[in-house]
């Protein structure tokens, strides 16, 4: 029934407002692609055609929003199992430098498709590296959105430090200054779209101090408030970076983000491991956005984020899966129950709720983004990217708390997923893409081929 109202009815609602409200039995009504009733018990009767989603047994909540991922990386998982960060960059750097235009397409398919299995419907991909006669690798990552179905937030990254000048990158993955800021402009006119209801917007991104210039720094911040999109790069991951900053900038990262303009409400930063209490204090009093990824951040060594501190100083924080190559698992749920752990590990038992890791998944991520108007939570007026989570089965059977089930439990299968009204997860299903296993698999085997 093309054109149908939607009415998702019979579960548990949690909307992810400001006011906390939930239904322990609700409906969500949706109508092209925006939600316009959520409330207790049965949806009233609706004008014209209408599609009913029976959610006996679901939990209803808002779609999940990704603020961190290199979505290229699902073709280089498994490498450097046992690294630290730097290390790990050692040995795939070389690596990446053979990634073109068809290994990043069937790479970022993957990667999203597996995003959406476990409820998230906007990613933010942080795509850093363009080896010459590559192709047209950015084009690569969103094409894959709109073949899976999902809303993007592309960050246009960047690096022009290679090794030559002091860098961890190969010379032939990085640009000259000039390269990088053209490269990014033309992004932003090629594909950024400020509409509201907007499918796929871009970021300014360079990579990371320790492979990007100060110029390139300050002129990419410059070039993202001249076009009004926002800003995005690597900050504070690991101690050697921490070591490495103060040395050539006499500086901590925080404090050298902020001399080269980038601390901010149009900023969001990945990581933030290692911060000082002013470090917090600045994040939080500029309202500068932090992009938590707990199982990245433990993969590879490097420490926990002071989530608790950082949301207690006004920061927004949401979740972000990261590179797959430094989180093999891929998928964003679970990132949920991750955060509450290392959160409760570094700051004791209280220092996150089962709704306060929902609420980083969906209404942090979405402020993040700038898109808190959007997206988010479950109310009239806001895009209609829904998720229905199975609990009627073994996994979850005798919790009675929803949201504990969720976020405390195995990740449960989707029911339904919506993104702006579209179905893109159906019965645990993709429904947009045949299976893209082959694709990736190829992919990964070219990549191991590259001397």
């Amino acid at each position: 029934m093309t054109g149908a109202t939607v009415v998702i009815e019979g579960g548990a609602v949690v909307t992810v407002d400001d006011a906390g409200t939930e239904f322990a039995e609700g409906h969500v009504v949706v109508a092209g692609d925006r939600v316009v009733a959520v409330g207790p018990g049965s949806a009233p009767p609706q004008d014209g055609p209408v599609r009913r989603v029976d959610a006996s047994g679901c939990l209803v909540t808002p779609g999940l929003v990704n603020t961190h991922h290199h979505l290229y990386q699902w073709a280089t998982r498994g490498y450097a199992a046992d690294a630290t960060l730097f290390e790990w960059l050692t040995e795939l750097y070389p690596v990446w430098a053979g990634i073109d235009e068809e290994t990043t397409h069937a790479a970022a398919s993957a990667g999203l498709a597996r995003l959406a299995l476990s409820g998230c419907t906007t990613a933010a991909d942080h795509h850093y590296v363009f080896p010459r006669g590559g192709g047209d690798v950015f084009g690569a990552v969103v094409s894959a959105a709109e073949r899976v179905g999902v809303r993007l937030h592309a960050v246009r990254g960047s690096m022009d430090r290679g090794r030559s000048h002091g860098g961890l990158p190969p010379d032939s993955v990085v640009e000259d200054l000039d390269e990088a800021l053209a490269g990014t402009q033309r992004a932003v006119d090629r594909f950024h779209d400020p509409s509201p209801g907007a499918r796929v917007r871009v970021a300014v991104g360079p990579c990371s101090p320790f492979s990007v210039s100060t110029e390139l720094m300050r002129e990419a911040a410059d070039l993202a408030r001249r076009n009004g999109v926002r800003l995005h790069t690597h900050l504070a991951e690991t101690v050697d970076e921490e070591q490495r900053c103060r040395a050539e900038f006499g500086r901590t990262p925080v404090e050298h983000a902020e001399d080269l303009g980038w601390l901010g409400p149009d900023v969001w930063l990945a990581h933030t491991v290692h911060l000082s209490d002013a470090g917090v204090a600045r994040l939080g009093g500029t309202g500068t956005g932090v992009a938590h990824c707990p199982s990245s951040n433990g993969r590879l060594g490097a420490g926990t984020a002071p989530v608790r501190p950082l949301l207690d100083a006004g920061s927004p924080v949401g979740l972000g899966v990261d590179g797959v190559a430094s989180n093999e698992a891929g998928g964003l749920g679970e990132e949920m129950r991750q955060a509450l752990l290392t959160a409760r590990a570094r700051s004791g038992p209280r220092a996150l709720s089962v709704r306060d890791a929902l609420w980083l998944a969906t209404r942090g991520g979405a402020r993040c983004l700038g898109r808190d108007d959007e997206l988010g939570s479950l109310e009239p007026g806001k895009l209609a990217d829904v998720a229905v989570w199975r609990l009627d089965g073994l996994d979850h059977a005798g919790i009675a708390d929803p949201v504990a089930a969720l976020v405390l439990g195995r990740l449960p299968t989707l029911a339904r997923l919506l993104c702006g009204g579209a179905v893109v997860v159906e019965d645990g299903r993709l429904v947009s893409v045949p299976d893209l296993t082959g694709d990736l698999a190829r992919a990964s085997a070219r990549l191991r081929e590259v001397p």
